[in-house]
């Protein structure tokens, strides 16, 4: 390790990152030059070649590929040393950085995050909210420690742990709920649909159910946020299907089972190399406690 610089290590992987030097430059607020001084410095002292250029995308030659796992390693040890270290200087037990989608972080997040404050107010949870594509990427980077997202989440290198199937449900204005008891790809055929925008794993758990009954969603709007989907529900300007989780106490919308069954697969995403520090083994343990109260009531 003597002579090893974590700075070099640090902008090799952000060079690998954006594919380029001056988008690792911005990242890191460094000049140019800097990052390519960096990188030379990094390849004599390991004495190989790590970066090659292919056009204008800087791309890692076979053993940079070899170096950016041990390098996303180091970096995870080092972050955990720092936060063990502020538990001792300040009596802290550090901060967690969580990745979820809007419907986790508004109907089951709350309650996970109140039990912790009280167990235990000197730990940070930053939470960002995301689809799990982004949440994926960033869990990659380690620019988050933990996500709660939409599975699969594929990749060898994230540890994946499965926390709850969720039901889809139908939901209607309740004052002109003209939908049947149970509700069918082919009910909905021609009636106004108010659907999640393109792009996100739960769109296209929604598009394929009504794929396999030969029916293509073609939905009236497309919004990105589920509070404003029930309200325009509940304003008359559609139906809409809709995770049960966000409907559990929805006033004005009446809600209807599906046929054939649809649901979707939460889990928790971490990378398999990420130590687990108290904190982060606290907000595990407080996320299946809470799934686990709510399969109980």
């Amino acid at each position: 390790m003597r002579g090893l610089s974590l700075d070099q290590l640090r902008t090799f992987a952000e060079v690998i990152r954006a594919s380029s030097f001056s988008g690792a430059a911005a990242r890191l607020n460094l000049t140019q030059p800097a990052v390519s001084l960096q990188i030379r410095q990094l390849e004599t002292r390991l004495g190989i070649r790590l970066v090659e250029r292919v056009g204008r995308r800087a791309n890692p030659t076979a053993a940079g590929r070899d170096l950016l796992v041990h390098a996303g390693r180091i970096e995870a040890e080092v972050a955990a040393a720092v936060e063990a270290m502020a538990e001792h200087a300040g009596g802290t037990i550090g901060r967690v950085r969580l990745g979820t989608g809007a419907t986790a972080c508004i109907y089951l997040l709350p309650s996970v995050l109140r039990a912790l404050r009280r167990r235990l107010p000197s730990l940070e949870i930053v939470v960002s909210t995301g689809n799990t594509a982004g949440i994926l990427r960033l869990l990659e980077e380690n620019a988050l420690d933990l996500g709660l997202v939409t599975l699969p989440a594929p990749g060898r290198a994230f540890a994946v742990t499965p926390l709850m199937e969720e039901e889809f449900v139908a939901v209607a204005p309740a004052e002109a709920d003209d939908l049947p008891p149970m509700v069918t790809p082919a009910s909905l055929a021609g009636r106004p649909v108010v659907a999640y925008e393109p792009g996100g794993h739960t769109r296209r758990i929604v598009d394929d159910w009504f794929a396999r009954a030969g029916i293509s969603l073609k939905p009236v709007m497309e919004l990105g946020s589920v509070e404003a989907i029930k309200e325009l529900v509940g304003a008359g300007l559609g139906c809409a299907i809709l995770p049960s989780m966000a409907v559990a106490q929805a006033p004005g919308l009446a809600v209807h089972p599906l046929s054939p069954r649809l649901h979707r697969r939460l889990g928790l995403v971490l990378r398999r190399d990420k130590p687990l520090a108290r904190g982060l083994r606290e907000t595990i343990a407080a996320l299946n406690q809470a799934v686990a109260e709510r399969s109980t009531v």
